[in-house]
């Protein structure tokens, strides 16, 4: 295997709509990006196929599969996690989860501070503090939380200083920068992967197109490079809150 240029299949079925890449090392051979009217179930396996088409490779090439693990849609993650066990058990392979929020703030760029957010159903969101650094290390500073958005922002009008990533942030644009004025903190928007480490207060919404597969995907090379990867058996979702089901379930 080529440990610094791996060859890797990233899944992400935790949001919508999901996504696939295959990478080698830091390049991206092929991605796909699937449709939020059709069901992960019904997609997923046509496109990475189509993927490993597109880049070259057969599955038994693939040196390493990465995932998604959560939190995000509790079917999306589970179709997933389990597709990616299926393959790696199958071949004798390694997995690597990575955190879907993680994956978020990576893709948003370097920042002292990010909120990345994203839908958790019923007008609510998953959402959590990281740090990125100009290396791509993302560090969280607090817990991934099943929130209201009108609390998030409470608790976010302590920080003057913050980057919102996700789709979680793209939806509660206006609140957010109704929020932010309120507070008199300065308020604006960018693309992915601009660096906003200076010095100045402001709130700022990471917008532009961000597959998240790839973000996966080159976090995912870290880990291999640093060893820190599992057995397919070991891979293990992150709900953050029980299931629906779960909580109607009776005593």
């Amino acid at each position: 295997m080529s440990i610094n240029e791996p060859v890797i299949l990233s899944v992400e079925t935790a949001t919508r709509p999901g996504s696939v890449c295959v990478t080698r090392g830091a390049t991206l051979l092929a991605s796909r990006t699937g449709d939020v009217g059709v069901s992960q179930s019904n997609l997923l396996l046509d496109q990475i196929g189509e993927g490993l088409d597109e880049a070259g490779i057969a599955l038994r090439d693939v040196e390493f599969f990465a995932v998604a693990c959560g939190p995000g849609s509790f079917t999306g993650i589970r179709i997933g996690i389990a597709t990616v066990k299926s393959f790696a058990a199958t071949l004798g392979r390694n997995t690597i989860g990575i955190q879907t929020l993680h994956a978020i703030a990576y893709g948003a760029g370097e920042s002292p501070c990010t909120i990345a957010s994203i839908p958790a159903g019923r007008g609510e969101l998953y959402a959590q503090r990281l740090s990125v650094s100009n290396s791509g290390a993302v560090t969280p500073l607090s817990s991934a939380v099943h929130v209201a958005p009108a609390a998030l922002l409470h608790e976010a009008s302590a920080t003057r200083k913050l980057a919102w990533a996700g789709e979680g942030a793209r939806i509660h644009l206006e609140e957010i920068k109704a929020r932010a004025q309120a507070e008199g903190i300065p308020f604006g928007m960018t693309e992915n992967q601009t660096p906003r480490t200076n010095d100045s207060e402001q709130w700022t919404i990471v917008t532009g197109p961000s597959t998240l597969a790839v973000s996966i995907a080159r976090m995912a090379v870290s880990r291999v490079n640093a060893d820190a990867v599992c057995l397919p058996e070991e891979l293990r979702a992150i709900y953050v809150r029980p299931s629906d089901a779960e909580m109607t379930r009776p005593c």
